[in-house]
Parts: structure tokens; sequence; C-alpha cells
């Protein structure tokens, strides 16, 4: 009997988990490690952050859904792993062996590569649901004490559509509480340009962005570096497309949201050819890693070179519709690997994403990420904000039942019009 271990309990982890219950053989242990006994759905975070949303409402119990599945559920975070082993260190020093091992631990947030930065210091997140509800603290502070407000994303960041829900809806918010005219708003980015959300733009996302920004009065930098930040004060390093020095701003603000970058958790480190030099998994067309064939990577905590370089350090991000093919992928191959067969199933690596605005929406689908593109196109409207508030009923619902069927295939070929994605 196989034992697979899936290192995380996300979206990724969590979808990683069914999957492989639903495609390998019914004696087969899995088992999934994991920080909290809970899932939590990490896109709602920014409604969470003005109080759309609580946590509680995001959150579902794991414990009984996996028990239905046949699915061990160890709530005991890895410290390290023995790869030459197959073995999983744990916080307690206890260990975990493996035939197969997923890692899906998403990303370690890197706040501290920047003074000031980060919920322990003076500003907030959207990363995590407990970061969440600690900016929606900070939010309720803000409207009894309105004041300026920055939200963006820092150098090396690699996800930035969360920075420009976050900025759109707290500014609907703001909006509804009839304090916006109270409330300057910055939105301060490593991106060369509004809307390159790291993949060099999708379709028109650079004007469909620039003229939110304008149509709601929020002022930007963009190809910024955030030197340091104070209470209530961020200190901000501009460049040229040369990557230049062009100027400095010291900004004021009241409530600030700014995304960090990513770097791989500390239970990858140190094993030589598992990760590159910032902590992301290597992987081969196939989810394995070249050095551990044994060990698979899915989700943000792979590595993914940039699409192009920029004068301040952007990453790529990995959208939902990414993860789920890499999932898909992955537990196919794993099964594949149990039968004594080589591996054929790659993922697509399309990026895909519905930014919400709190009352409209932009959505964008690039297929593939790096240009140039079959597919390069963005739409927004109301419907966005629909849909994404279909998309968070649908994956609730599907982890609390044990069943996650692929969402963002079906969604992208409705947007389409298509019957058939194709090959990337």
């Amino acid at each position: 009997m196989a034992h697979v271990c899936v290192l995380g309990g996300g979206l990724g982890g969590v979808s990683m988990a069914y999957e492989l219950r639903k495609t390998l053989p019914r004696d087969t242990r899995i088992t999934v490690v994991a920080q909290r006994s809970c899932f939590e759905f990490t896109p709602s975070n920014p409604w969470v952050a003005v109080g759309w949303r609580s946590g509680e409402q995001i959150r579902v119990e794991l414990e009984k859904p996996f028990g239905r599945k046949k699915i061990d559920l160890v709530v005991n975070p890895a410290k390290s792993i023995d790869a030459d082993n197959k073995r999983l260190i744990l916080s307690d020093d206890t260990t975990l062996d493996y035939d197969y091992l997923v890692i899906s631990t998403g990303p370690e947030l890197a706040f501290d590569e920047i003074p000031g930065l980060g919920p322990d210091g003076f500003t907030t997140s959207v990363c995590t649901t407990g970061h969440a509800e600690q900016a929606f603290t900070d939010f309720e502070r803000l409207v009894a004490e309105p004041g300026p407000v920055i939200v963006g994303a820092a150098q090396g960041a690699s996800c930035f559509g969360p920075a420009y829900e976050y900025l759109f809806i707290l500014e609907t918010e703001l909006r509804k509480r009839r304090i916006r005219n109270k409330v300057p708003i910055w939105y301060v980015t490593s991106e060369p340009y509004i809307g390159h959300l790291g993949l060099d733009g999708v379709g028109d996302t650079k004007s469909l962005l620039e003229s939110e920004l304008r149509n709601r009065n929020v002022r930007w930098i963009t190809n910024a570096r955030i030197d340091s930040v104070e209470d209530g004060t961020m200190h901000v390093l501009k460049v040229d497309d040369d990557s230049n020095e062009t100027g400095r701003e010291t900004l004021a603000f009241k409530h600030a949201m700014i995304l960090p970058a990513f770097r791989g958790v500390g239970a990858v480190m140190g094993v030589e050819g598992l990760t590159n030099p910032r902590g992301f998994i290597n992987i081969d067309d196939y989810q394995r890693n070249p050095a551990y064939p044994e060990i698979y990577g899915i989700g943000v905590c792979v590595a993914i070179p940039p699409v192009r370089p920029t004068p301040v350090p952007t990453g790529t991000p990995k959208t939902g519709y990414m993860i789920e093919s890499m999932v898909t992928a992955a537990a196919h191959n794993i099964k594949q690997a149990i039968e004594g067969a080589a591996p054929t199933h790659k993922g697509t690596w399309n990026a895909v994403c519905l930014a919400d605005f709190g009352d409209r929406g932009v959505a964008f689908a690039a297929l593939p990420q790096v240009p140039p593109r079959n597919v390069n196109w963005s739409s927004e409207g109301k419907w966005v904000h629909l849909a994404k508030i279909g998309f968070e009923k649908y994956f609730m619902r599907k982890v609390r039942k044990g069943d996650i069927e692929p969402y963002y295939e079906k969604m992208v070929m409705n947007m389409l019009g298509v019957t058939k994605l194709g090959e990337s």
C-alpha cells in the first residue's frame, strides 16, 4: 500500500488530497500535514479585511470531510524534509514516512525584508485570513479617524491581484460609509506599469485598471521600491525603466496594506536540489522534483521564472486555474508511478483571474501565461463581482462535501465561448 503525503492544507493542498483520493487505488493511504485543522478560503480575504465576511464564514473544519474520504489529517507542521529517507520531521520532532510527497505549502511571507513592513510592523496584509482579520481592526480605526491610505505590492511580490482587489473593495466601502472624501488613496507597486500583474499585462488590463484608478481618484507610483516603513510613514524609492533612481517619496498614511515578496517555507530549505535559491520547489514538466522524483510540487510554492525582467523585481503569479491544472497532472502522474509507468500528464501554464472591485471587477485569461499567447483576453463589469461570489460559494461547498471538480476550466470555456481550450 503506497503512502502519499500532502504538505499543506490550503487551496492547493486540499484540492490535491481530494484529487488523489479520486484518482488513486482505494487502499492508498493519503495524509495531509497542515498547520491548522481548518481550510481557509484565501481569495475572500480582501472581503474579510473590510468586514464583508468574517473569518469564520470562510473557514471549514477538515476533520469530518477528510474522514468521509478516508484522508488522514495531521495538524503538526513539518520542520524539515529528510528527502534521502523519504521522511518528514514534524514540529515536535516526530517523523512521518512517505512513498510520495506533494509539497503545497504556499509561501513564507517575507515581511522582514523591508523594515517596518507587515502586521508585526506598521502595515496590514490580506495574505492569510488571520492577517485579514487584523486588517479589518485597523480599517475600523481608519473609519473612526479618516486619513490617507496606501495599498500596493512590494518589490519581489508576485501576487498583484489581491492588492488591486483590496484597493477597490476598500474604496467601495469608504464610499458606502460616506467618508471617501476624507481618505486620499495611493497605490504603490513594483509593477512597471498599472495592470502589469506580474504577467506583462493581459489583454487590455493596463487601460482597464488605469481607468478604474482615475475614476476612483487614486494616485499611483509604479517602478516603486519600498525602503522602509515607520508608524504612519512610508519611504519609497522610484526608478525608471533602466532601474535608475528618479526620486523618492515620503508618504503619510493612517492605514496601509502592502503585499510582500514570497519565499519558500523553512521546512523545504537545506535539501540540495529541492529548491531554487529563493526556496521555491524545482519541478519538471510532470510536477516532479528532478533530484527527488518521488517529490512533487504544486501551487504558489513552485519555482516559475518571471515572464520577463522588470526594473524593480516582480514575480510571476500562480492563479487558481494554474494550480487546478497542477493538481490534476500531479495526481495522475503519481498514479502512473505507483503502477510503475512513466509520467505523461503535464499542467497547462495558463493564468486566469477574477479580480473583484466590490461592485464590479476585471477578469483576464492568458493562455499560456508567457507571451506570445493563444488567448490574451480581459473584460470588466459587474458580472466579475457576481462570479467571484459564486466561486466562493461553489468552492466552500465542495470542500465541505469533499468533492472538488475542475472549476476554472469550465469558467474559462464559458467566458471565451468555446467547448475546448486546447493545448497552451
